[in-house]
């Protein structure tokens, strides 16, 4: 018995020096789950689909998950019933009490956002202490809306035509044509709705961005989102920008495919948005994935967390090409045969 108890304490201490990042506590918050508007689960089976969600890379390396079923909104049951309970579950336990970071991928993004803007309030209302957030990374952040959201919901309501390649890309994003009964996070995930929920949070948690411009469906879905996408969000919310345009890069100077060009990118970005790692060949889902898909660039080299520590990328520039038809291109040291999300705890370690 005593041996037994010997082993649980020491993989229980193994597992929490594995989890942290750079010595801070990881909360992971997962995105959009489409097959939940069909399904809608609760209890343990929201645990189960959140853990299952992580699997290839993040769940072991996290502290805590916050996991939520994508029937409800954002503001309603997803706040009341799932993200408060672990919030003040990570207050009484001290989990952020010398900072966490918050890890969030696609909606996640917008639920952060909305944690953020309102976690400090909530706690002190109800006496116990904020979460010390030092920074947020989100992967394929959707938090400035998707517009296939929008002609989900449209048709949804009857109120968007929807003809063969529509029909297509909502099945195969969504595994169905969505109808009244079950949009649920698809209406906070509208374009104009998404970019107006917590839209100017107080807090001012840096919010890095790591982002991909490949596709899960060959393109299909990309005829219905402006600019560069991954194949779900398009890169004017995946990089954070201020408006939702038509870009191609979340850098002016840098393309995804790390060629220094002039290239359309933001102006700017929304509050304390900072995009980072960008890569031509990552998909919606490959950037929390366990695979080097492609080389990665860098909209910018790093960024500083809430107290000054900083997230910094390894980088290098090289000539490509020959003579008058060669180009500069900027790489990350070892990004092609690292996957995104490998690099990010790497160098955040």
């Amino acid at each position: 018995m005593k041996k037994s108890s010997s082993l649980l304490l020491a993989a229980l201490l193994s597992f929490g020096s594995q989890a942290a990042v750079g010595g801070y506590p990881v909360v992971l918050v997962h995105g959009f789950q489409p097959d939940n508007l069909a399904s809608r689960p609760s209890g343990s089976q929201v645990t189960a689909n959140g853990a299952a969600y992580w699997a290839e890379y993040w769940r072991d390396r996290a502290d805590v998950r916050i996991d939520w079923p994508s029937q409800e909104r954002i503001a309603g049951k997803i706040a009341s019933d799932y993200v408060w309970p672990k919030l003040q579950q990570m207050s009484q336990n001290g989990t952020c009490a010398n900072g966490c970071i918050f890890v969030s991928h696609s909606t996640g993004d917008l639920v952060t956002r909305y944690i953020i803007d309102n976690q400090a309030l909530w706690l002190q209302n109800a006496g116990l202490p904020p979460l010390n957030i030092v920074a947020s990374f989100d992967f394929a952040g959707a938090g400035g809306g998707v517009e296939l959201a929008d002609l989900a919901v449209n048709v949804a309501g009857g109120s968007g035509l929807i003809d063969g390649a529509l029909r297509l890309a909502l099945s195969l994003w969504l595994g169905q044509i969505p109808s009244p009964a079950n949009i649920g996070v698809l209406n906070d995930l509208r374009v104009n709705t998404a970019r107006q929920l917590a839209a100017f949070p107080d807090e001012r948690v840096p919010r890095l961005r790591f982002v991909g411009a490949g596709s899960d469906f060959l393109g299909t879905t990309g005829a219905f989102l402006p600019g560069e996408d991954d194949g779900v969000v398009a890169s004017h919310s995946s990089c954070g920008a201020a408006s939702a345009a038509s870009y191609n890069s979340c850098s002016r100077s840098v393309a995804f495919d790390g060629k220094l060009a002039s290239v359309s990118g933001p102006a700017s970005f929304m509050p304390y948005h900072y995009p980072l790692l960008m890569s031509e060949g990552y998909s919606h889902s490959d950037v929390i994935a366990n695979r080097a898909e492609d080389e990665i660039t860098a909209a910018n080299n790093g960024a500083n967390y809430l107290n000054g520590d900083r997230l910094q990328f390894n980088t290098y520039d090289e000539t490509r090409g020959w003579w008058i038809f060669s180009s500069r291109y900027r790489v990350v040291r070892n990004s092609n045969n690292t996957s995104m999300s490998a690099l990010v705890y790497q160098a955040a370690n």
